[in-house]
C-alpha cells in the first residue's frame, strides 16, 4: 500500500477524533476503515475476518490488512494514535516489554491484548523429496552459525549436508528457507526450535548455566553461509521455492502447510507430526500463540473497530470448527476462548509484558 493510502481520511465529526488528530499533529487528516498490520502468519486469519466483517457491514469501508512482519507491525502501531497509525497490530508472539515502552513513549498507553489461537511452525520439504525425521540437536547442528569444536571451543558450522549432522538424515545439501529477523516467526523459531536443540548438546547447555548471554548468541545466531536463507515475509513464496528446489527445506506456519499440503509435507520433530490436535495439546514442540493488539483510544473513533473485535473473537471465527480453523488456525481451549472474548467485549487493557 502507498503512503497516501496509509493516510486516507478518517470519518469526520467527533470531538474525540479532533483530540486524537491534534495530539498526533495530523492537522485534520482523517481515515475511514479499520487498519491492521503485522505478522505474515496472522495475516491470512485477519484477512479472513476482514472479509467476513466487510460482507456483514456493506455500508462501511472494508478493513485493510497488511503483512509487515510482527516487528514491523508493532513498530508502526507504536508510533502514536491517530489516522497515520494502525488500529491493530497482528503478532505471532507476545509484545515485548521494550515495544510496550515504545508505545507508551508515543502516547499509546491503553493497549488491548487478545490471544486469538495457536499456530505451529513446520519444517517442510517438497512432497516429492526425502522424508525428514528431526530429533534432539539436529536443528541446532544444522543451522547454527557456530557449533562445538575441540577442547571446548566453538567453530564455524562445518556441516554441508544433513547426513553430516546425523546418520540417517537425507544426504541433501543443507538449504533452509525461513523468516527474516523482522518476523515474529523468526523470534518463535529461535525460541521454540533452536533453543531446545542447542540445549540437547552438553557443551552448549553448560553455557546456559555459566554465561546466559553467550548461550543465547550461540543458540540463536543462524548461519550466514547460504545454508539458512532469509526469505522475506511471504510464506507462500517459500512453498513455491521448495517445489522448485529439490532437497531444500522451508520453515513457516502450520496454516501454510494446510493450504499447500498437495505440494509440501512436514518433518517429524521429536517423533511428532504437526496437526491441529498435537499443536493444541502442546505435544508438537514447535508451537506458539498468536495475538492481536488494539488501541483503546481508537475504539468509538474508527467506525466498526469494536464490532470487528467481537467478530474476531466470535465462536464462528475462532471456535472449534470455525472459519479460521478452516484456514489452519488451532483454536484455544473453550475456557481460554471465553476469557479472550471477555477481554474483547470489556476492552480490558494489558499490563506491561515482562
Amino acid at each position: 500500500m502507498s503512503s497516501t493510502l496509509h493516510r486516507r481520511l478518517f470519518v469526520a465529526g467527533t470531538a474525540t477524533m479532533a483530540l486524537i488528530v491534534a495530539a498526533c499533529g495530523q492537522g485534520g487528516q482523517q481515515r475511514t476503515g479499520i487498519w491492521a498490520a503485522g505478522s505474515s502468519t496472522v495475516f491470512p486469519f485477519s484477512t479472513r475476518v476482514a472479509e467476513n466483517f466487510g460482507r456483514n457491514n456493506p455500508n462501511g469501508s472494508p478493513p485493510r490488512v497488511e503483512s509487515l512482519g510482527t516487528g514491523g507491525g508493532i513498530q508502526a502501531f507504536c508510533q502514536g494514535v491517530g489516522p497515520s497509525t494502525p488500529d491493530i497490530a497482528n503478532a505471532s508472539r507476545r509484545m515485548k516489554g521494550s515495544e510496550f515502552d515504545l508505545c507508551a513513549s508515543n502516547g499509546v498507553t491503553d493497549i488491548i491484548e487478545i490471544k486469538i489461537g495457536y499456530d505451529g511452525l513446520v519444517v517442510a520439504t517438497s512432497r516429492t523429496g526425502a522424508d525428514f525425521v528431526l530429533q534432539g540437536s539436529d536443528l541446532y547442528l544444522a543451522l547454527a552459525k557456530e557449533v562445538p569444536g575441540p577442547n571446548g571451543t566453538f567453530i564455524p558450522n562445518p556441516h554441508r549436508t544433513w547426513d553430516q549432522v546425523r546418520a540417517g538424515l537425507p544426504p541433501a545439501r543443507i538449504q533452509v528457507y525461513g523468516p527474516p529477523p523482522t518476523s515474529g516467526t523468526r523470534d518463535s523459531w529461535v525460541e521454540l526450535a533452536m533453543t531446545p536443540a542447542a540445549e540437547a548438546v552438553p557443551q552448549v547447555a553448560a553455557l546456559a548455566e555459566s554465561d546466559e548471554d553467550r548461550f543465547e548468541a550461540i543458540a540463536h545466531t543462524l548461519r550466514e553461509d547460504g545454508a539458512w536463507v532469509d526469505s522475506g515475509e511471504n510464506d507462500n513464496a517459500i512453498v513455491q521455492t521448495l517445489t522448485r528446489t529439490p532437497g531444500s527445506v522451508g520453515v513457516f506456519g502450520y496454516s501454510f502447510l494446510e493450504e499447500n499440503i498437495g505440494q509440501v509435507k512436514p518433518a517429524l520433530v521429536n517423533g511428532v507430526s504437526p496437526t491441529l490436535e498435537t499443536i493444541a495439546s502442546g505435544e508438537y514442540p514447535i508451537s506458539r500463540s498468536m495475538f492481536i493488539y488494539v488501541k483503546k483510544a481508537h475504539i468509538g473513533v474508527i467506525p466498526g473497530l469494536q464490532e470487528f473485535l467481537v467478530e474476531f473473537t466470535s465462536e464462528a471465527a475462532t471456535g472449534r470448527g470455525g472459519y479460521l480453523q478452516d484456514r489452519g488456525m488451532v483454536p484455544l481451549p473453550t475456557d481460554e476462548r471465553m476469557a479472550q472474548r471477555s477481554v474483547a467485549t470489556n476492552l480490558t487493557v494489558m499490563t506491561r509484558p515482562e
